[in-house]
């Protein structure tokens, strides 16, 4: 939120102030540093907000593995997000909030790289068995 504040007015500002409003809401839908903090929430707002759960063995193992390799990047980078904003706001001595949810992402990471193993076990060619594990060491 502070860095975001900062980086927001230093770094783009001259582009923010050159730009149209069309183009203001463009460049600010390229920022790329944005990926890396969630969205602000107004002071006000102070309902709490729910997050869903970790994804669970049976349900991975339904997934193909072209679709888990999706996930675990998307968890790959929330694991990212969260912990920037972790670390942001520790620097500052603010409460990191929701702090169950790297644990959930942290489980799902897991438990994909759990059904990954299992197929490459189950995987009747050994040399193909033995690359995906080394692809699922890798990770």
């Amino acid at each position: 939120m502070f860095l975001h504040r900062i980086l927001g007015r230093t770094l783009f500002a001259a582009a923010r102030s050159e730009a149209s409003p069309a183009g203001a809401a463009a460049a600010k839908a390229y920022n790329p540093l944005e990926a890396f903090f969630e969205a602000e929430r107004s002071q006000e707002d102070d309902t709490p907000v729910v997050y869903g759960r970790s994804w669970k063995a049976s349900e991975l193992r339904l997934k193909s593995w072209d679709d888990l390799q999706k996930l675990w990047y998307v968890l790959l980078k929330e694991k990212n997000m969260l912990m920037s904003q972790r670390q942001m706001l520790h620097a500052q001595n603010l409460r990191f909030p929701n702090p169950e949810r790297l644990p959930k992402v942290r489980k799902s990471m897991c438990r994909i790289k759990h059904v990954l193993t299992e197929r490459a076990i189950d995987e009747p060619d050994p040399r193909r068995s033995a690359e995906m594990k080394r692809m699922i060491n890798a990770l």
